[in-house]
């Protein structure tokens, strides 16, 4: 429960995730506050919750939903499916299996049912510039690295592959930069490849099926940046005896084709 109090307006949060799974002596503690907001203590004590937002999620629905993103199983594929008026059906589908599970005494106390749809390719893609910001203000704020790097557009399109998911939406596609991005960068940054001013270019390599890490060619005059592959630095370093570059070159091949 959070509250937002100013001078002129005193209002209080509470979110109940989850509501369908909750217990039947909340769903009675829930008619009585949602009609009078008021609630009655154990020991005869009232809350108003008359300046209260009350919230409620449920996943009601999803499966249908899914079913209704990807088709089901059998020959009848997601393309095959028509997409006119797919807002709606989802619509339809989440209020339909709430008013199956929720008596209407309840339904009839909720003054709004909002439904959240699943993200679009487009979205995923706004979703992805905000993490990698994201990162970029992490690397800004490590004390003996900041240093800046760019994702080509063929890696953004890989991140967006290994992240999409409807089952799982926005959450992994944040796993999937942490396992592609942060932690070979950390792993370049803990071994000296990357230093502070340095700026590095991370693009999808064929070769290693996943992203492979460049940093920009320092000696360089020309104001196109001129790439130079991380790894192969490493491999020049452990050929010359550095043990710690050849880990960090193998580990790096390892996160472009880890699963």
């Amino acid at each position: 429960m959070a509250a937002s109090h100013t001078e002129k307006l005193k209002l209080s949060f509470l979110l109940l995730d989850e509501i369908e799974k909750a217990n039947d002596a909340l769903w009675q503690l829930l008619l009585g506050i949602l009609d009078r907001a008021t609630l009655t203590l154990g020991d005869n004590r009232r809350v108003d919750l008359s300046q209260t937002v009350i919230f409620m999620t449920s996943n009601l629905g999803s499966a249908e939903i899914t079913e209704l993103m990807h088709g089901r199983m059998g020959f009848v594929q997601p393309e095959d499916m028509p997409m006119t008026g797919l807002d709606a059906k989802v619509e339809r589908t989440a209020v339909e299996a709430a008013r199956k599970n929720f008596s209407p005494e309840f339904m009839n106390r909720l003054d709004k049912i909002v439904v959240f749809h699943p993200l679009n390719r487009d979205q995923l893609a706004e979703v992805l510039e905000i993490e990698l910001r994201q990162v970029q203000k992490r690397v800004f704020e490590t004390a003996n690295g900041q240093f800046l790097f760019l994702v080509t557009d063929a890696g953004r399109e890989f991140l967006l592959h290994e992240g999409t998911d409807q089952r799982y939406g926005a959450r992994h596609l944040k796993r999937a930069i942490e396992r592609r991005v942060v932690f070979p960068m950390a792993n370049l940054l803990a071994t000296g490849q990357v230093r502070a001013g340095d700026m590095l270019c991370i693009d999808w390599d064929p070769r290693v099926g996943g992203l492979a890490f460049w940093k920009e060619d320092e000696g360089t005059q020309s104001t196109v940046a001129q790439p130079q592959l991380v790894a192969t630095q490493a491999r020049k370093a452990a050929g010359a005896g550095g043990r710690a570059a050849q880990i960090t070159f193998a580990k790096t091949r390892i996160a472009g084709n880890s699963k």
